[in-house]
């Protein structure tokens, strides 16, 4: 939210229905707490746009600032000089195969990334764990802010977003994911709240109506890049993913795109992989921990109270950008 609000996206989000946030809450089973989120630098409440909504607002953003925007092209990899620098990517457009020069080549491609692929972008440093979840929307449920569950190997949420709509997940470590018959997806989802002893969140639910299909990720383990090379540098999970039961992920993707941007008009691009390392240390850890879903309800709320850290120190620099 804060560097929405900076880029001047804030307003929009809001205006497109987004419902604001106020409080979170965190379920221990056998310990609960409520914490009441506190305007700072300029932001009031928490807002958890729908992608559909978020990229369009970016993108529009994006041309109106001078940016020109191709749909429906597919990068499938890096072009170099004679030196080996890294100075365009070849792509197919619709039946076309074609090139794409720039001093700059950047991979947002996530964690997947073909441009990280094609760089060779040396792996840093890699998670030891990996969760997966169970993931849909629902309406009908009222606006109680984000919610989140924490029982012996399972960890829930519920997240109101736009529609009146609110996401509903389930994660799990990934040796337990396993893929029921689409039609069997939703009550396999509930069954996991039920078994869990959260019996009255999956009653809310099974009254809710259902407005999207039940998708599943099976999870892969944390991992950072090196974020620039000659040529080419690497932004969001294509550079530096980890686990999305930390739900941080858009909010680094941000952060990353601007602490680049300032590097890239300075001339000082490691600077940019230095203070992404450095923001990103205790997330990474503190989520790679969580991943693991090897926890009791004790330790959960320190990884947990660790990982708020986190994002607090990294919220105190960007506001004093």
């Amino acid at each position: 939210m804060l560097q929405l609000t900076k880029w001047g996206l804030l307003d929009a989000v809001v205006a497109a229905g987004t419902p604001a946030v106020t409080t979170t809450s965190f379920d221990y089973g056998c310990q609960s707490t409520t914490v009441t989120i506190r305007p700072a630098a300029g932001v009031s409440a928490l807002y958890a746009p729908r992608r559909t909504v978020l990229d369009a607002l970016l993108v529009d953003a994006a041309v109106a600032a001078g940016a020109e925007v191709a749909f429906g092209v597919t990068v499938t990899g890096v072009l170099r000089d004679g030196h080996g620098r890294v100075n365009g990517v070849a792509v197919v457009d619709g039946r076309r195969v074609r090139q794409a020069y720039a001093p700059l080549v950047v991979g947002a491609d996530g964690v997947r990334s073909t441009v990280a692929d094609a760089v060779g972008a040396p792996v840093r440093e890699e998670g030891e764990h990996a969760g997966a979840l169970w993931m849909t929307y629902v309406t009908g449920l009222a606006n109680q802010g984000y919610r989140w569950f924490y029982r012996p190997g399972a960890a829930f949420g519920l997240v109101p977003t736009n529609d009146g709509a609110t996401c509903v997940f389930g994660g799990m470590a990934r040796d337990r994911f396993t893929v029921p018959a689409r039609r069997d997806r939703w009550e396999s989802l509930l069954g996991r709240f039920d078994r869990a002893g959260l019996a009255c969140v999956a009653g809310e639910l099974r009254s809710a109506t259902r407005v999207g299909p039940v998708r599943g990720w099976p999870g892969v383990p944390g991992r950072r890049r090196a974020a620039y090379g000659p040529g080419w540098a690497l932004v969001g999970d294509a550079g530096y993913y980890k686990d999305p039961i930390g739900v941080h992920g858009i909010t680094q993707a941000l952060r990353d795109a601007q602490l680049l941007a300032d590097a890239v008009v300075d001339g000082a691009l490691p600077r940019y992989e230095r203070l992404r390392d450095e923001l990103s240390a205790g997330l990474f850890s503190a989520t790679d921990a969580i991943a693991a879903y090897d926890w009791d309800p004790d330790r959960v709320q320190g990884l947990v109270r660790r990982l708020i850290s986190a994002m607090s120190r990294e919220l105190e620099f960007l506001a004093s950008e």
